[in-house]
């Protein structure tokens, strides 16, 4: 069998030293892994990137001198990006050319600039680099993957395993029985015809998978390594996933739990644009898998999908109960479990659910979405991140918003993006009432309450993202929470009446619950913020406050 060609790095640089040293260094680093390219102008880069295309290679970095003859290089990377848009793009600059700098992330999505000289390379280059690769290996879907899935494009089964190994990182081919015969052979020797079919290498085939069976088969860790921990985590969003990273670093025996996959509700985020020090921008799923790889470093576990179905106080211990029936003990544990969009509630949403109508962003329906008219519904930002996402792929995109304008719920930066996009089209004041369909969604009712009119539009793929509820209903009868079921903590805990009270003569902490030694961080959280940066700082803050509670607890306090 022929081995795969090596994935391309390509330099382009006019100088003729710079380009040496460049494709030196390149070669010093990654030639076992990628074939290096050099290119000593933008014409001859573009004759490059013409043999790519007709090899049907993949360049998994351009690294562009910015100042050339002819063809700068964010003029150059304009070219490269329309060709091949998943490629990371890194600008080299003379000088700090901040102008040219955000041009290029405001124009061709630039991940990374750099200033030459990048002596030493070991800690100017390379480390740059060996974070975009990385970034591009993890979401790198080639030709031929391992993992293939045969099913329906639109049903909720093949939906879920989809999405499941896309949030999971697991690289896969779909094949849709409707159109391709081999996917269709590939069903009917199945004596039980259920779908999806998923094949690995090697020819072991599941059949419909439940999630833990595809963990199974996958070695996702789902037991832990010890009976107990100093701290136990309940969620691995970006509160979660914070907490994992701080506690471990600072010497705590750390596991963290996750019902589904690490990354939470901002793991599902095509596109996340303001969260600091990433001007070009980080996908969900990126940072989940950076957030997840530090915290291994630092010695904490993850297990997932793994569910948390109860939790108790037994002396100073605090017992979390799992799905399986297993039982862990902690000094203290922090509650980060987050919360899902709420459930779209008209007629046929429940049927339609995963088979053309789907909660978050499920970016494993991307490439469904090619050539379709897909409707966002929701006004927020995670519902702006998306209509930019899909109009990537989609002919034509529908955001759905009950407000009067896109400013009252989404940041500024998103709605101009969402103006500039010619082929996503805004409704305010429009609401869905009903879904329809044979067997998969094929209509939609929507009424224009500015309008007073109701019309029923064609309508294969419908994403929400209309608020949200807390993912606590195992927990509130537990600990605190308001009326919504966001856990209560600090100053807002009760001190009296029917639920759970704070039971201490002392204060509780800022983020500690109704249960001493358990706390709570992110959106799962009565009062917090809804955004990555804050639960990123909860996170960090609830390690600080069990430090605290651990020393006032050693000392009889």
């Amino acid at each position: 069998m022929t081995e795969p060609a090596k994935p391309v790095v390509l330099a382009v640089d006019d100088d003729p030293q710079v380009l040496r040293a460049v494709r030196r260094d390149l070669r010093d680093a990654y030639a076992d892994r990628y074939r290096i390219l050099g290119a000593s102008s933008a014409a001859e880069a573009l004759r490059v990137l013409d043999t790519l295309e007709e090899r049907g290679h993949d360049p998994a970095l351009f690294l562009v001198d910015q100042r050339m003859p002819g063809m700068t290089g964010v003029e150059f990377l304009r070219e490269a990006v329309s060709r091949f848009p998943d490629a990371r793009r890194v600008l080299l600059t003379a000088y700090a050319e901040t102008d040219a700098a955000i041009t290029a992330i405001n124009t061709v999505r630039l991940h990374y600039y750099l200033m030459k000289p990048w002596d030493p390379p070991a800690e100017r280059l390379l480390p740059v680099l060996d974070d975009l690769l990385s970034d591009w290996l993890a979401t790198h879907r080639p030709a031929c993957p391992g993992i293939v899935v045969a099913g329906h494009a639109v049903s909720a089964a093949t939906h879920a395993v989809r999405d499941f190994l896309t949030r999971n990182g697991q690289p896969f081919r779909f094949r849709d029985v409707a159109t391709d015969a081999g996917a269709r052979r590939l069903a009917e020797r199945r004596p039980d015809a259920r779908l999806p079919v998923v094949v690995f290498p090697g020819g072991e085939v599941l059949t419909a998978p439940s999630d833990a069976e595809l963990a199974g088969r996958l070695g996702l860790p789902t037991t832990a390594s010890r009976p107990h921990y100093d701290t136990v985590i309940v969620g691995a969003g970006p509160a979660g996933l914070a907490a994992g990273v701080y506690a471990a670093s600072e010497g705590l025996s750390t596991l963290l739990v996750d019902a589904r996959a690490p990354g939470g509700q901002a793991g599902t985020s095509s596109l996340i644009e303001n969260y600091l020090g990433f001007p070009a921008g980080l996908s969900g799923g990126d940072l989940a898998r950076r957030a997840v790889a530090q915290a291994g470093r630092f010695g904490a576990e993850l297990l997932h999908p793994v569910e948390a179905v109860d939790l108790r106080a037994a002396g100073p211990a605090r017992i979390l109960t799992l799905a399986d029936g297993a039982e862990i003990g902690a000094e203290t544990i922090l509650l980060a479990a987050g919360v899902t969009y709420n459930r779209l509630n008209v007629p046929g949403a429940e049927r339609f659910e995963g088979q053309g109508l789907y909660y978050g962003a499920a970016t494993a329906e991307s490439s469904s979405c090619v050539s379709h008219h897909v409707f966002i519904v929701g006004g927020a930002n995670s519902a702006g991140q998306a209509a930019v996402h899909f109009a990537r792929y989609a002919a034509r995109v529908t955001v759905l918003v009950r407000a009067g304008s896109l400013e009252a719920g989404m940041s500024r930066y998103l709605v101009d993006e969402i103006r500039r996009t010619p082929s996503i089209e805004v409704r305010l004041r429009t609401r869905v009432l009903a879904l329809d369909g044979d067997r998969h969604l094929e209509r939609v009712t929507l009424a224009d309450d500015a309008a007073g009119t109701r019309t029923e539009e064609p309508a294969r793929f419908v994403f929400t993202f209309i608020g949200a509820r807390p993912r606590t209903g195992w927990l509130c009868d537990v600990v605190a929470c308001d009326g919504h079921g966001f856990v209560l903590t600090g100053s807002d805990l009760p001190r009296s009446g029917g639920g759970p009270v704070w039971p201490l003569e002392r204060d509780p902490y800022p983020l500690e619950t109704s249960v001493p030694g358990v706390f709570a961080a992110g959106d799962v959280r009565a009062g917090s913020v809804k955004r990555v940066a804050s639960g990123v700082g909860e996170g960090a803050m609830a390690i600080a406050l069990v430090h605290r509670y651990r020393a006032a607890a050693g000392s009889g306090r």
